[in-house]
């Protein structure tokens, strides 16, 4: 369960009813935990930064005698609820960023572990060339073949070893 994320949301619900409440200071630490619990793309930080305090007088009370403040602080609860109902319904999301970046580093690391360091160069230099993608693929082949002939067997199986890949697939 989410109970953790919850809870965080939870506290940042209740920090809207302080008397010495920032908007400001609020959307900006809001962001930066729907962002760790949903990612960084999330709709949800869109929306808490689409809230915005006029200052104008025509603004600071409308036709329902709600006040521009407390009309953001509502806008806030609403966006902050409905996050706490989703993460109860479908608990925490994948982000896929954490993921892909752990992946990455996998894979970096059996090429460093288990090639040379010229031949991790040479990967890396077809890698960031500007030939298009299939032609890569063929270069980066024939490099791989023309090392020992274990080397793409080792990195092949000191990637698919590792706890973290195994998890993702």
């Amino acid at each position: 369960m989410a109970q953790k994320e919850i809870e965080l949301l939870k506290k940042q619900i209740e920090k809207l009813d302080q008397k010495d409440f920032d908007l400001e200071a609020w959307k900006n630490y809001t962001n930066i935990i729907l962002g760790r619990i949903f990612g960084e793309n999330s709709q949800k930080i869109d929306q808490i930064r689409k809230i915005e305090y006029e200052h104008s007088s025509w603004s600071l009370r409308d036709t329902s005698g709600t006040s521009a403040i407390q009309a953001c602080k509502d806008m806030g609860k609403e966006i902050l609820n409905a996050s706490i109902a989703e993460l109860e319904t479908f608990g925490v999301p994948k982000t896929g960023t954490e993921s892909s970046e752990e992946i990455i580093m996998i894979i970096k690391e059996a090429l460093q572990d288990e090639l040379k360091g010229s031949q991790y160069k040479e990967l890396l230099g077809i890698m960031h060339s500007r030939e298009k993608p299939e032609e890569k693929q063929v270069l980066i082949a024939d490099k791989i073949k023309s090392y020992d002939s274990d080397a793409a067997n080792h990195v092949l199986g000191r990637i698919l070893s590792n706890k973290k890949v195994e998890k993702e697939l």
